[in-house]
């Protein structure tokens, strides 16, 4: 079992910008993943299997909803806080800190803004300790890019509603106690209903043959003529608005999760370069070997600086959808891109388990498409410069 031995960059003294409480959060996370995560995520990212007992400790360090208030379970943390731990689980792998975003921004979140009280009472604090685990339904096998196309739908039948279709590509699918399903009433309008696992016609079919977010379980929700009772409904928003405010949480812990991703691939290949011997030196001391690092190293100072600006955006309610298109997509980008540097670097050990960068390779190919992907948030900026709408 290899040791962890990651140093994070923070080649701008970013850490200056930091509170004590933001360093405290994030070094605990990093701990975490230090002691609970790096010793056997290779091991289950080969065995395509999501290391179950992980949960509690997830819990344990706030990663389950940070910024929901403390009296529904949540440690009252801010923006920054919530982006510093999601860049630590994501230092140790993608896969796990997909789990930790979809309980945050995609179940927590819309329970705890789009919910009324009862509900928050009833979910939240289990959510937030893990003992309730959930999952996020909005794309369809024909509706992933364009959701407004969906076709799952519930109807009102007096006593509760009656929800049929299908969703795709769900994290947390397989083993989740709750799913917010995101449906069209009668009229065509968009809302998100909260499905118990145990509900008559809900099936959750896990996804085999993954190439990537191996650690990770993913899977379809399946409805067929389930009864959903009306309690269940989320009455504080609609339309396709509300889902869409779920997903701006989410992109903004994953801009900050994939510099966690790129530090990591940065950190290995930097300490390989002054270990790994050719033609009588290490291959750091050679020209092309530096300008890698050295754009590295850049690239994540410039996509740090970019997550906390928008953090203290967050923090102060001005953020745009578009201003987090923007980091998510640069940011997630600049990961993948080193992490193949940092691959070719390694030369063929870099494919092998032993090294953390294939993984985090693999694991990025799907982040950069998942949550919008990589195109479409190109598209989101563009529209928001020029006013100009190239979606329709």
């Amino acid at each position: 079992m290899s040791q962890d031995l990651f140093q994070a960059p923070d080649y701008y003294q970013l850490d200056d910008l930091l509170t004590d409480e933001h360093k405290l959060v994030r070094d605990a996370a990093r701990e975490w993943v230090k002691r609970e995560i790096s010793p056997i995520i290779e091991d289950y990212a080969q065995k395509a299997e999501f290391p179950n007992q992980i949960i509690k400790g997830l819990a344990e360090i706030g990663a389950f909803g940070p910024y929901i208030p403390e009296e529904y379970g949540g440690a009252g943390l801010d923006q920054i806080s919530y982006g510093l731990i999601m860049q630590e689980i994501e230092r140790g792998d993608s896969g796990i800190r997909s789990t930790a975003s979809v309980q945050s921004s995609l179940v927590m979140y819309p329970i705890w803004k789009y919910g009324n009280e009862d509900q928050r009472q009833k979910y939240l604090p289990k959510l937030a300790s893990g003992e309730l685990m959930g999952c996020f339904g909005l794309t369809e096998p024909d509706y992933g890019s364009n959701p407004s196309g969906m076709v799952t739908n519930f109807k009102d039948k007096g006593d509760y509603y009656l929800l049929n279709g299908a969703k795709m590509w769900i994290s947390n699918a397989p083993f989740a106690d709750i799913a917010i399903v995101w449906a069209k009433d009668e009229s065509g309008r968009i809302h998100g209903l909260i499905v118990e696992r145990g509900m008559e016609g809900f099936t959750t079919p896990e996804t085999h043959n993954k190439w990537s977010l191996r650690a990770s379980a993913t899977g379809e929700l399946i409805f067929d003529n389930v009864k959903v009772p009306k309690e269940n409904l989320l009455p504080k928003k609609s339309g396709l608005g509300a889902p869409l405010g779920c997903l701006d949480s989410a992109r903004y812990g994953i801009a900050w999760g994939a510099i966690g991703a790129a530090m990591d691939c940065y950190d290995t290949a930097l300490r390989y370069s002054k270990e790994r011997l050719q033609f009588g030196k290490p291959i750091g001391a050679f020209q092309l070997q530096q300008k890698k690092l050295a754009e590295m190293i850049t690239e994540i100072t410039k996509a740090q600086l970019l997550a906390w600006r928008l953090g203290v955006l967050r923090n102060e309610d001005k953020a745009t959808s578009a201003q987090i298109s923007m980091a998510k997509r640069n940011n997630v980008d600049m990961a993948l891109t080193i992490a193949r540097d940092a691959r070719q670097m390694l030369g063929g050990m870099g494919i092998t388990g032993e090294y953390s960068i294939m993984r985090h390779m693999m694991n990025l190919e799907s982040v950069v498409t998942y949550e919008g992907t990589h195109d479409i948030h190109l598209l989101i900026t563009g529209l928001d410069v020029t006013g100009l709408n190239a979606f329709k």
